[in-house]
């Protein structure tokens, strides 16, 4: 189960939820083995893995660290600090995380964080390698766009970090997932991607994405605060 390096098709994922289960079905789709966790021990959330992700194994969160080497983070953004700061240590975490007003609170540093919320996940994780990605298309559009490489129509998705290595491996990520992947450049131009920013919520071809992010680079982008997809 432990991966080895870019050819390696295992893939973790933390949050057993809508995303986190479409990214799953998604991913069995595409040839990784996924193993995916929730709160607490793997059989509260077995049934609902079987059901809604066939194909990927339900773990716990300890054991999704442990043997995998690219792990999705996608749990209620608030939650992201009840994990161990150590916990994804070396590991490439994505971040499929967005601020929620309702949900992680109107105030505090989620509402306000001036160079994106992923600049705190990194922040805390500060030994992972963290990329903001799967997060601007919501579940349902997700799973409705998915399209073979190659295929007209196919939907863009970006992914912004600071470390050009965890990037590329992302990159492939979507690129299996079904989407045209676009590298949006630093983890601070991951606030582009969040909620209230110019590429949220709405499928884009890989080109409009570029052209969308290059604007967002010179031009203030509004407040994170948003309708909920």
């Amino acid at each position: 189960m432990s991966s080895n390096g870019a050819g390696d098709r295992y893939l973790g994922i933390v949050g057993a939820g809508k995303a986190g289960t479409a990214i799953a079905r998604a991913a069995v789709a595409g040839g990784y083995d996924v193993a995916i966790s929730g709160s607490g021990s793997a059989e509260r959330i077995q049934l609902i893995v079987e059901v809604l992700a066939p194909g990927a194994r339900a773990v716990t969160t300890e054991e999704v660290a442990r043997h995998a080497d690219l792990i999705v983070l996608a749990i209620p953004l608030h939650r992201f600090q009840d994990l161990r700061r150590d916990l994804f240590a070396g590991k490439i975490l994505v971040d499929a995380m967005n601020y929620w007003d309702e949900i992680d609170g109107v105030d505090g540093p989620f509402a306000t964080a001036p160079a994106g919320t992923s600049v705190l996940v990194q922040k805390w994780f500060s030994s992972a390698r963290v990329v903001k990605s799967l997060n601007h298309l919501g579940y349902f559009k997700f799973e409705k766009s998915r399209r073979p490489r190659g295929m007209p129509g196919r939907v863009g998705m970006a992914a912004a970090g600071n470390d050009p290595a965890a990037v590329a491996l992302v990159l492939q990520l979507i690129d299996t997932l079904g989407f045209d992947a676009v590298d949006a450049g630093s983890l601070e131009s991951g606030l582009a991607l969040q909620p209230g920013g110019p590429i949220f919520g709405a499928g884009h071809t890989a080109k409009e994405l570029s052209n969308l992010l290059s604007r967002a680079a010179v031009v203030p982008l509004p407040s994170s605060s948003g309708a909920r997809i």
